[in-house]
């Protein structure tokens, strides 16, 4: 048996943050252990819509980016990799199957929309579809 030292600030630490999870009952058991949900930053510029979302030790081909009647989906899956010689202590990371949304604006060009992953952030540009100009209709008088 091992000796393990009493620490209050940890334990305070993990009562209430048991009660900030809310993928957690009180009791520690996990409600939803797979399903987690990347963070994810958004911009405009004149030009377009600048959608970054953080998908950490997520291949590729596990990323799934859909345009369908204006609303961007992006879908995946991390998958976890247990290790079969290792004690496991503690798994704080979120594993499973991932879905986020955005209802785009009008003005955007769904046929344009470009994806690339870079450092374990997914890039999603929405370009903004060019404004249609006021033209003026010369009235003929006979």
């Amino acid at each position: 048996m091992s000796i393990v030292r009493f620490n209050p600030a940890r334990e305070i630490d993990e009562f209430f943050g048991r009660f900030g999870d809310l993928n957690r009952s009180i009791w520690g058991e996990n409600i939803a252990a797979s399903d987690w949900t990347p963070a994810v930053d958004i911009r405009e510029t004149d030009a377009d819509f600048q959608i970054d979302i953080e998908l950490p030790a997520v291949a590729a081909d596990e990323v799934s980016v859909t345009v369908k009647d204006g609303v961007l989906a992006v879908t995946g899956e991390r998958k976890y990799e247990k290790e079969t010689e290792a004690k496991v202590h503690r798994v704080e990371r979120r594993y499973g199957r991932f879905a986020r949304s955005f209802r785009l604006p009008e003005n955007v060009d769904e046929s344009k929309v470009d994806a690339r992953a870079k450092d374990g952030v997914l890039y999603v540009r929405v370009p903004k579809r060019e404004e249609l100009k006021p033209r003026s209709i010369e009235v003929k008088v006979k």
